[in-house]
């Protein structure tokens, strides 16, 4: 398995996580319990899901002026 499949799969088991973190931060909400580590829950995926938001969207356009600087 290359690396961009990995980032991929990182990717969406992080959007899961993600999204698993802010329902738990809405139910707390409705609770209204003032508990900040459930706050904080979806930061963690949030962050690296930007990093690897980031690659993804990169890659397609390193990958074309790589292949452009090659021909030319």
């Amino acid at each position: 398995m290359n690396w961009t499949k990995w980032i991929r799969q990182i990717h969406r088991w992080l959007s899961i996580a993600f999204t698993l973190a802010v329902i738990a931060n809405l139910v707390a909400m409705a609770k209204e319990k003032n508990v900040v580590w459930v706050g904080l829950l979806a930061l963690f995926p949030l962050i690296v899901l930007l990093f690897t938001g980031l690659y993804l969207f990169a890659l397609p356009y390193v990958s074309k002026w790589r292949s452009g600087r090659r021909t030319g």
